[in-house]
């Protein structure tokens, strides 16, 4: 007969310890291991201690006995020491910031017209070739060859009048040039002087033929090379060298043509929308024209007067600037230009304001980085400063 057996538990079974988990045995082994690091490095850590504070002990011990004893020798060995180091690396170390001295110098004329009328990335770039390729404002020293001539190597400096070279370098205007001859070129058309007591931006506009009215020493002041002892007043130093752009030297100043501009008067309103040509946005004459460090018009007006938008458009700045161009206003016409309007006494449009062709936006002034009363004026075509001659009508 068969026979069966319940599944009961047994008091064997019943007192089994039970196993530990996978989770509590890494947990274990993880702390026994870290256990272990602990206990190696602190009786390591201990036995290199002691070991260091016995050598201590030895080293300090005679030399605190006989301290004051090797301090002499001490001092004498580092004094040694660093006039060896000053003979033998002190002229590589002078040579090196020669060097990086002159690279800096020649590096500086890159970011000279920054400051003022910087308008985005393209614009820094063009000005900055701009300048390189007037020398940075460098005088050049051209070696005479055979068969050139005043007017050869004048044109080959983008120079208008040989007088430029015949002040600078003291020569006759008929002086026959020798091969070998060393002459220095000026960057600009002009006059280099050297300031004499009580002269000033405005006695040497008169002096050399820019004219009398404040604004004529507009000139000097927008050259980007030359330097003041105060920026806002434009004072100069008994000595210094100042270059005249397009500047006449006195005795010959009836004979060299001075460039005249008729006074040009503010035509009447056009049509209102944008058509890209510009009316006269002021009355006046022009003082100061285009040029590589001058990307303007100087619109000069002794009695002031109205300044009108040269094109309809939306006004996106309206205020005081304090990169030079004082109280100005921007323009954008919508269609790539923008114009900006300088140096204003009176601001009579606001930002986000529409404006149309001829209307009055603000009166002439001399505010900011200005000598006299005149409108600075510019045209912008995506952001890159154009000739304002080739747009007004």
């Amino acid at each position: 007969m068969p026979s069966f057996r319940l599944g009961l538990p047994t008091w064997e079974n019943a007192h089994r310890p039970s196993q530990p988990s996978p989770f509590s045995r890494f947990f274990t082994e993880v702390r026994e291991y870290f256990g272990f690091w602990y206990k190696y490095i602190r009786r390591r850590g201990y036995y290199w201690f002691s070991k260091f504070e016995s050598g201590k002990d030895v080293l300090v011990a005679p030399l605190y006995k006989q301290r004051g004893k090797y301090s002499r020798p001490f001092l004498h060995f580092g004094t040694i020491t660093l006039i060896f180091m000053v003979i033998t690396f002190g002229p590589l170390i002078l040579d090196q910031t020669r060097r990086s001295q002159d690279e800096q110098q020649q590096g500086t004329s890159s970011g000279v017209l920054n400051t003022v009328q910087a308008y985005g990335e393209d614009l820094s770039t063009i000005q900055s070739e701009e300048v390189r390729a007037f020398r940075g404002g460098e005088i050049h020293i051209h070696r005479v060859q055979e068969g050139e001539t005043l007017s050869s190597i004048a044109k080959l400096y983008n120079l208008e009048r040989v007088e430029t070279i015949t002040w600078e370098n003291g020569l006759d205007k008929n002086a026959k040039l020798k091969p070998g001859q060393e002459l220095r070129i000026l960057p600009v058309d002009g006059i280099r002087v050297k300031v004499a007591r009580g002269e000033t931006i405005y006695t040497l506009a008169k002096k050399y033929g820019l004219g009398s009215d404040a604004a004529d020493a507009q000139k000097i002041v927008n050259y980007p090379f030359n330097e003041f002892k105060n920026s806002e007043t434009f004072e100069l130093a008994i000595g210094q060298t100042l270059l005249i752009p397009d500047g006449i030297k006195p005795e010959d100043r009836a004979t060299v043509p001075r460039t005249a501009f008729a006074p040009v008067l503010t035509p009447d309103a056009g049509a209102v929308s944008a058509v890209g040509t510009f009316i006269w946005p002021a009355s006046g004459r022009i003082t100061q024209g285009y040029s590589f460090y001058h990307k303007a018009f100087d619109i000069a007006n002794n009695g002031g007067g109205p300044i009108l938008a040269a094109d309809s458009g939306t006004v996106i700045a309206s205020g005081w600037d304090s990169s030079g161009y004082g109280n100005r206003i921007m323009i954008d016409h919508g269609n790539g230009f923008i114009t900006l309007y300088g140096h204003m006494s009176l601001l009579q449009v606001k930002v986000g304001q529409h404006v149309a062709r001829g209307n009055v936006i603000g009166q002439m002034g001399s505010t900011g980085r200005s000598t006299g009363t005149h409108l600075h004026f510019e045209v912008r075509r995506g952001g890159v400063l154009e000739n304002p001659g080739n747009y007004l009508r």
